[in-house]
């Protein structure tokens, strides 16, 4: 198995580690390396697209060519786990708190409308513990850092967890998207579950 964290900003070590604890603990043997390149794309398995400042990874994307090879991946079935600024770059419609519409590099994949900064700025940052029951997790820890939540939802995405009656994480077939950051804790359930889909498609 071949996992990849995009590498362009944001959490990207914390996640390998997560990403190989969970590995571990499931018994499954691969790799898990910061990726860039639409190359080093191309061979993976898998994909988490971290926390971080989404419209830096997407113009980061957009320059190096990564943003067009990650879609194709996606749309042809690769598993994608996109967290915080990973769960805005995936979503189909983007607005900001503050200012409204934002023009930002979007995926479009996601069939969602994303609020950004909807638990407010970095000093209302907090860490709370979230369930996830339709993925058999019934409880974890999550961090909120200018975290967004999901607003409108297409037909077919799923709620997977909300917190204070927002929608703060969502599946829709290969991709898993959160508003928080499960890799800034020491709870890989999360990251277990994107390592099991990746291991269900690789069957």
């Amino acid at each position: 198995m071949n996992i990849g964290v995009l590498g362009l900003q944001g959490d990207v070590a914390e996640n390998i580690n997560a990403s190989r604890q969970a590995m571990a603990k499931l018994g499954i043997k691969g790799t898990v390396k910061q990726v860039k390149t639409p190359e080093e794309l191309a061979s993976l398995d898998g994909l988490i697209i971290p926390g971080g400042e989404s419209t830096m990874i997407g113009q980061m994307s957009l320059v190096n060519g990564a943003i067009k090879t990650i879609k194709e991946k996606i749309q042809a079935g690769m598993p994608v786990f996109g967290i915080c600024a990973g769960l805005i770059l995936l979503s189909k419609n983007v607005r900001d708190k503050t200012v409204g519409k934002t023009n930002q590099p979007l995926l479009d994949l996601l069939d969602v409308r994303v609020e950004r900064n909807s638990f407010g700025r970095q000093k209302d940052s907090f860490e709370t513990e979230v369930s996830a029951e339709p993925l058999g997790i019934q409880r974890m820890r999550g961090v909120f850092i200018r975290s967004p939540s999901i607003e409108d939802l297409g037909k077919n995405v799923k709620v997977v967890s909300k917190f204070n009656e927002k929608v703060v994480a969502v599946q829709q077939g290969n991709i898993l998207a959160t508003s928080f950051h499960p890799e800034l804790t020491n709870d890989v359930s999360l990251h277990r579950y994107f390592i099991s889909m990746v291991a269900t498609r690789k069957k």
